[in-house]
């Protein structure tokens, strides 16, 4: 099929660019993006699937199209506050953002085209921990060390077994205490029924661990 045929069906089906790359972030957000193919991604928007190879190229031009989308739904560090208030911010974001789109935890440093969104958040990211005083060197390992955090709690959060604390304490009153005989393992039935007790959210790990690491963090930059 020619790009003028090509055009014409994608216009015949109505598509763009931003339909297209909003579909496959839905598609991805409900049956994960490792079921998402260029056929199927076709069918959710009522297309043949060559008319799609009109707005991205190829499969991975698709996911860092869809990359973008998440990173523009991330809220860039504000810069009118103190560098640990920004990056909170901007982290807690990031992990409400990526609770919408487990799939793209992996996927976030990944591609080596990155669109302007991304270049966007990375460029404020940077700027943010230099304006603060890190040394170049030193904002790189502030900035690893802080995505690390907040993908790595990403992850491990999209896999837990309960949403929330109600959930986590009726799991752990049915399910995990039962498995924990206090005489084979006293110190985790005894974690499990005091945290139960006293409605323990894991939800609010996050911010804990996170103000740690700001906290470290702090007295490795120079204050201009």
């Amino acid at each position: 099929m020619s790009a003028r045929e090509r055009r014409q069906v994608a216009s015949d089906a109505g598509l763009s660019k931003e339909r297209v790359v909003a579909e496959a972030v839905r598609l991805a957000d409900r049956e994960g993006v490792g079921e998402l193919s260029m056929r199927q991604l076709a069918r959710a928007l009522g297309a043949g699937a060559m008319s799609l190879y009109y707005y991205v190229a190829s499969k991975e031009e698709l996911l860092d199209a869809m990359i973008d989308v998440v990173f523009e739904e991330i809220e860039l560090p504000p810069e009118q506050t103190d560098w640990q208030s920004a990056m909170r911010r901007r982290a807690i974001s990031a992990r409400q953002v990526l609770a919408r789109h487990p799939w793209a935890i992996s996927l976030m440093e990944s591609r080596t085209s990155p669109g302007p969104a991304n270049l966007r958040h990375r460029e404020a990211v940077t700027a943010c921990l230099r304006r603060a005083g890190f040394p170049v060197l030193m904002a790189t390992h502030a900035n690893w060390v802080l995505d690390s955090y907040v993908y790595g709690f990403a992850l491990q959060e999209s896999s837990l077994p309960f949403d929330t604390a109600d959930e986590f304490a009726d799991m752990t009153e049915d399910v995990f205490l039962p498995q924990l005989p206090p005489d084979e393992f006293p110190y985790l039935n005894e974690s499990a029924a005091v945290l139960a007790a006293a409605g323990f959210d894991p939800a609010k790990e996050f911010t804990f661990g996170l103000d740690l690491v700001l906290a470290a963090l702090e007295p490795l930059r120079v204050p201009t």
